[in-house]
């Protein structure tokens, strides 16, 4: 069961390519104009996208296509932030925090449920799950924080202009918001969503669920 409808995989594999191709175009205008932030973030989101499809080809991970378009759509919000948009839109920040939350909230939740189903003395009920993935997401935005406080320090003292920045407390306190709304539709509506992907993920391991 889904709660929305799923793309086909051609339809998804024209917007994945779509995001791509604008991705490359990022790099290339960063290499042209020697902007190191562009190229950075475009060549680790670009890198990011093929992602789905190396599970897919390489370990059997049959993933539903809303899912591949969910990771490849969050890191492209990201770099067209980076390339400018954060910027000209002020809530473009709020947007790419929240999805990126998701994703993270995503990854907690199938690590959970693998170790729930890998391990018999291990249970965890669905009603944990939803707490689980919150305070992963908070826990996992705090750590990404200090990440950025560091590059911030790391960029004074050495003059080289870093990829990611902070912008002040009342920016953190904003961001860590908008990653609690994205943990929290995950963990209300991503279970339905996320439901067989550890079960493929063990599967293609050759890990016995208990």
């Amino acid at each position: 069961m889904t709660l929305l409808p799923r793309p086909s995989v051609r339809n998804q594999r024209r917007l994945t390519r779509g995001m791509q191709l604008l991705l490359v175009g990022i790099i290339v205008y960063g290499v042209l104009y020697s902007q190191p932030k562009a190229i950075t973030n475009g060549s680790l989101a670009l890198l990011i996208t093929f992602a789905p499809a190396i599970l897919e080809r390489n370990y059997r991970v049959p993933l539903d296509p809303w899912l591949g378009l969910w990771i490849t759509l969050a890191v492209f919000l990201h770099t067209m932030g980076s390339a400018g948009l954060y910027g000209a839109i002020g809530w473009w920040d709020h947007l790419t925090h929240a999805m990126s939350a998701s994703v993270v909230a995503g990854i907690g939740y199938t690590f959970a449920r693998a170790i729930h189903l890998h391990h018999e003395d291990i249970h965890i009920p669905s009603r944990f799950a939803f707490v689980f993935i919150l305070i992963f997401v908070m826990a996992f935005g705090v750590i990404w924080e200090l990440f950025e406080f560091g590059l911030d320090v790391a960029a004074e003292g050495t003059g080289i202009q870093m990829p990611l920045s902070q912008h002040g407390i009342d920016d953190t306190v904003r961001d860590m918001m908008f990653n609690t709304l994205g943990a929290l539709v995950v963990a209300t509506f991503g279970q339905v969503h996320l439901s067989g992907v550890a079960e493929s993920v063990l599967e293609s391991l050759g890990a016995p669920e208990q």
